[in-house]
């Protein structure tokens, strides 16, 4: 039998985890629109998949790899609105570039990070500013400890190159650069 979520841990869960969601969502997408619908529809597959969670086993990883898939999805449609049209499922949401960043040097950071390839971009964002273990990232990601390790370090190689020494000292903060979204 599958076991159902009580309403009281479903609220407990949102209060917990959809501030960490939204903002993973509006890092990879870079849409608020969008981020807003990512974090409803993971929000909807957590509860509705409550069932199948493994409670040996932390919640947040489980939480976050349906963030990833839903956002790799979207992401997808996306793609597939920009190169024809429309998705076949549903029209096309408008792609709006949204300021993320409020001072200079961060938002230099954000755009060299958004010049990442996917895979290097979602190691950056959930490890510095979702503030996740690489063990975590890599249950996530569903990749071994040693790929997420290299795709960080590769990642970090590449805006070194890319930034001027002086603004690379954000990345050290870590996830407190953005508490405010």
């Amino acid at each position: 039998m599958i076991k159902q979520i009580s309403k009281e841990k479903a609220e407990m869960l949102f209060r917990e985890h959809s501030a960490y969601i939204y903002r993973t969502a509006l890092f990879l997408t870079r849409d608020k629109a969008l981020a807003d619908d990512i974090t409803q529809e993971a929000f909807l597959q957590i509860f509705s998949k409550y069932g199948m969670y493994d409670a040996s086993k932390p919640i947040k990883p489980w939480i976050y790899k349906i963030t990833l898939n839903i956002t790799r999805n979207m992401l997808r449609k996306q793609k597939w609105c920009n190169l024809f049209g429309e998705t076949p499922e549903n029209g096309c949401g408008e792609w709006v570039e949204t300021a993320v960043i409020k001072s200079e040097e961060e938002a230099e950071l954000w755009l060299e990070t958004n010049k990442l390839s996917l895979k290097s971009r979602e190691v950056i964002i959930l490890h510095f500013y979702s503030g996740l273990k690489l063990k975590e990232i890599s249950e996530i990601l569903d990749i071994p400890l040693g790929t997420c390790k290299s795709r960080l370090n590769q990642a970090l190689n590449t805006l070194r190159k890319q930034l001027p020494e002086n603004d690379f000292h954000i990345l050290s903060r870590g996830g407190d650069i953005y508490e405010t979204i």
